[in-house]
């Protein structure tokens, strides 16, 4: 009943609670016979709205709709007080009624307006065969050289945790779906705000985060057939979470691929364990650029070692090593390593270290640390439109990256994408150009997701693609071959 109406930014209660403080509203101007109806009409229904809302919890969009309620009811029903008392009823001169009724709607408007700006997301469908299932998993792993350099007493084990997006056979029409930011509402709403801390932005902003609900179900039982799925191991932007790209990782499970998201911990904004703990951003720029592109390369090796060490887990699990309802599914001979941002930078490096990886899906990363040293596995680079704010070493950096390839990569440029383009930020935060693209709330996924998929058929299932035609029609696409090759 909360969740907002299809095509609407709104709920049905929120959408009925502005309705009716708008009637009240223009009750004022109705013919004498209709005001009092209308305003006992319009408090009838604010009653029941405004009841439901505080029940769910009102989102901040409504506050200023529910002051201009109280306000304007107010006025609406006293003439109706004083008639029942015998006195004259007051009424404010046209002069005072025509600028405060304007001020009135325009807050009213502000309602539906902010809620379109910061909707609660509503997740495309994934188009495959296949329904979606996921559940999260928690690894304990041993340090890095750089922790136990730095706190040589204190550092024990990292906790992984990591989230499966995996190919489903059919639950019940009432399963409940996934929340967005994590396995229970409370976790999502400790993501939530963390991820506005971590982008300095207040925490109410990002509030229809937590109430937003995926399309995969936890714990669904994985489809039928017994054969074994391919797997694409995923890191996150700087700061980012694992479930930053869940409509992307949707969509490649209901296309029979297996999707593993790390939370890198003190990276990501905020990681909830299964034992209560929250482990909080460590990351953060000092404006030094000599510094910060130092601390972007130690944050990247981070991230490629707990890449390979997420797919020897995943190696475990399919030699039936470790318990899960994905033993024996995986294929773990055919597997991508993919990221967004750093995590971009993050999967290439992984890959040039570990050649189990035979794919890279880089989603606009800059390529962090040496470029020297060839390495096996085809690479798709997707990046933002190339602009004067463009970091001019990006593109240089990139090439020479995908030069070294002993494979043919591709480089994607996307007219109109943003860097967060490439997430799941469309769908909830305004729709700013130099922010999120003017790709409008769901193309950029559909171009993200459509390239990835067409790379990934092509290069771990083997299957007759023409990538340089498929790709140009999401945008310009250089075509990288590898020396000799023509």
């Amino acid at each position: 009943m909360t969740e907002p109406t299809a095509g609407l930014p709104l709920s049905a209660p929120e959408a009925l609670t502005v309705l009716g403080a708008l009637v009240l509203v223009l009750a004022r101007w109705l013919p004498d016979r209709l005001r009092g109806p209308a305003a006992l009409a319009a408090g009838a229904l604010l009653a029941g709205s405004v009841t439901v809302l505080v029940v769910t919890g009102p989102r901040w969009q409504l506050v200023p709709v529910l002051v201009v309620a109280a306000v304007v009811g107010g006025f609406a029903l006293a003439p109706l007080l004083a008639r029942r008392s015998g006195r004259a009823p007051w009424r404010a001169r046209w002069w005072l009624a025509v600028p405060g009724s304007v001020v009135c709607a325009a807050l009213v408007a502000t309602g539906p307006v902010s809620a379109w700006a910061f909707p609660v997301p509503e997740f495309p469908a994934p188009s495959g065969r296949f329904p979606v299932g996921t559940e999260t998993v928690e690894w304990s792993v041993p340090a890095t050289r750089t922790e136990r350099e730095k706190q040589p007493r204190t550092a024990g084990p990292r906790p992984l945790v990591v989230q499966l997006w995996y190919p489903a056979g059919r639950s019940a029409p009432d399963a409940r779906r996934a929340p967005y930011l994590g396995r229970t509402e409370a976790e999502a709403r400790t993501v939530s705000a963390a991820l506005a801390d971590y982008a300095g932005v207040p925490g109410f902003l990002l509030d229809g985060l937590p109430r937003a609900r995926s399309h995969a179900v936890p714990g669904a039982p994985v489809a039928d057939g017994g054969g074994r799925f391919p797997v694409v191991v995923f890191s996150p932007g700087l700061g980012g979470v694992r479930t930053q790209n869940t409509a992307w990782a949707e969509e490649l499970a209901s296309r029979g691929y297996v999707v593993a998201a790390v939370d890198h911990p003190y990276d990501s904004a905020a990681v909830v364990l299964s034992d209560g703990r929250i482990l909080r951003t460590r990351v953060t720029a000092t404006g030094d650029r000599a510094k910060d592109r130092a601390l972007a390369e130690e944050w990247t090796r981070t991230r490629a070692a707990d890449l390979r060490t997420v797919l020897t887990r995943l190696e475990r699990l399919e030699r039936g090593g470790a318990e899960g309802r994905l033993a024996g599914r995986l294929d773990v001979g055919r597997v991508a390593a993919a990221g967004h941002s750093i995590g971009g930078a993050a999967a290439l490096q992984a890959a040039r270290q570990d050649r189990r990886f035979d794919a890279v899906v880089d989603l606009d990363g800059f390529p962090h640390g040496p470029v020297g040293g060839r390495f096996e596995q085809p690479v798709l680079a997707l990046t933002q439109e190339i602009g004067r704010g463009t970091d001019p070493d990006y593109l240089p950096r990139l090439t020479r990256v995908l030069e070294r390839s002993d494979a043919t990569s591709y480089r994607l440029t996307v007219p109109g994408a943003a860097h967060l383009t490439f997430t799941d930020a469309p769908l909830y935060l305004p729709p700013v150009p130099g922010v999120v693209g003017s790709l409008g709330r769901t193309e950029g996924h559909r171009i993200t997701a459509g390239a990835t998929l067409s790379f990934l058929d092509a290069t771990l299932r083997r299957a007759p693609v023409d990538l340089p035609a498929v790709l140009s029609a999401h945008g310009e696409v250089t075509v990288h071959r590898p020396e000799g090759a023509r």
